[in-house]
């Protein structure tokens, strides 16, 4: 049975995002020196890489008998800019909190 998984159900877990930092600044490693960065069983952590791979966060490519994981920019790209426009109505509607706390400060 072929699951199609939601991306941002697969970045809600801490793990996975624990992961997706851990390869974003080692660029590709084996399942077994990501899963050696966890206090995790390694089948849980195989299981936690099948999700992100099945969702196309991470992609898999084989060097002799190793597999090798590293991050899909391009997805992650899609994933942010989703996110953009919310961050931008947070960041504005901070930006106002402070204005008027200035404003509330000063009288």
């Amino acid at each position: 049975m072929n699951l199609r998984r939601d991306v941002f159900q697969a970045i809600a877990d801490p793990t996975r995002r624990a992961i997706l930092l851990l390869l974003a600044t080692s660029h590709s490693m084996t399942a077994g020196a990501i899963a050696s960065n966890f206090d995790t069983a390694r089948p849980t952590v195989s299981k936690h890489l099948q999700i992100l791979t099945e969702c196309s966060l991470l992609k898999q490519e084989q060097n002799g008998r190793e597999i090798y994981y590293h991050i899909n920019a391009k997805k992650m790209k899609e994933v942010a800019d989703f996110i953009e426009p919310f961050r931008n109505m947070w960041e504005e509607r901070f930006n106002k909190l402070e204005s008027i706390m200035k404003k509330y400060k000063s009288k």
